[in-house]
């Protein structure tokens, strides 16, 4: 397998955390300070997201200039006035009325039940995040927005294991790269697409780890009247290829095919799973969007593994690496 490279891999990307390891949350921002055509795709059907709007087609504003990736769920959407205040104090933003206005658009997920339930990140954090923010490959596992992120709760959170933020990046020729930051705070397992191997499941009495997906259509397993309405996986495509607003969505929407594979089950009720795109437009050569398309899979999947094997344990949840199997 290739490198697993990061985001940051695309020339003009930086990546930026606020991790507060004592409440369990945190922010992460992804700036594209020259402006990025952007798209987005939300499957999810709990989602908590700001300013999706204006990445339709149909909409006036071209360019965006940083996404906000937040824990705290709703609340910590917050966050983004703070990413917008940075912007601004650099200069960066669309010309409008006399005024750079800096887009920011953002998706939050929920790890209000981690540790501290009180705390979420609000203005401060994410100027912050900003303040952090960077060229250099992207820190991974149990930090920013996925500081308490959980996932496989089938079985509920006591027997989830921790999510966190990974990341990934590939080279298709020609000096296009697409690289992916992923948020993983899923309902669902994570797998391994390449071998099906099971990464993360939830946890039994005897210490292994068992496919959700198996209790789910076995008609004589004993499912949970309720599941746990906290989860999302959220995060970022980005790559220097020159694309339209058109072609940023439709990335949006093949980067859910990575989500399918690496998650499993993907974007169910209690999800708000939410993917954005970004296209720097460095490499104007006319690209080929079948190659960029299944680029866009691949280091989706591979940063949702990344962020879950990267993590560690956190508010009594464990990591996979904390696993004895």
């Amino acid at each position: 397998m290739p490198d697993i490279g990061s985001i940051t891999d695309v020339t003009g990307i930086e990546v930026g955390h606020y991790t507060d390891e004592r409440a369990g949350t945190g922010c992460t921002v992804v700036l594209s300070k020259a402006g990025a055509v952007a798209g987005v795709d939300v499957r999810g059907s709990a989602p908590a997201t700001r300013e999706t709007d204006l990445l339709s087609v149909s909409s006036l504003v071209d360019e965006i200039h940083g996404v906000l990736l937040t824990g705290g769920s709703v609340f910590g959407l917050d966050a983004a006035a703070g990413v917008e205040r940075y912007l601004e104090r650099e200069n960066v933003g669309i010309q409008f009325a006399g005024h750079k206005i800096p887009i920011v658009p953002g998706a939050a997920l929920f790890d209000l039940g981690v540790s501290d339930s009180s705390v979420r990140p609000g203005l401060a954090e994410g100027f912050k995040c900003c303040e952090q923010a960077s060229m250099k490959p992207a820190s991974e596992g149990s930090v920013g927005a996925g500081t308490g992120a959980t996932v496989s709760k089938f079985n509920g959170i006591d027997n989830s294991l921790k999510g966190g933020i990974g990341s990934a990046s590939i080279e298709i020729g020609g000096g296009v790269v697409v690289g992916a930051l992923m948020a993983v705070n899923a309902i669902g397992d994570i797998v391994e697409a390449a071998t099906g191997r099971l990464v993360a499941g939830s946890r039994c009495d005897n210490g292994s780890m068992r496919r959700s997906m198996d209790s789910l259509i076995d008609p004589n397993k004993h499912l949970e009247k309720s599941f746990s309405l906290g989860n999302t996986t959220i995060g970022v495509v980005a790559t220097n290829a020159k694309l339209t607003k058109s072609q940023t969505n439709k990335l949006a929407e093949i980067a859910h095919d990575g989500v399918a594979l690496a998650v499993r089950p993907a974007h169910t009720m209690s999800d708000g799973d939410t993917l954005f795109t970004l296209s720097t437009g460095i490499i104007e050569d006319k690209v080929n969007m079948y190659r960029l398309g299944a680029a866009t899979v691949e280091v989706t999947s591979r940063a949702i593994v990344r962020g879950v094997t990267q993590a560690k344990g956190l508010g009594g949840i464990p990591s996979i690496s904390g696993l004895d199997i």
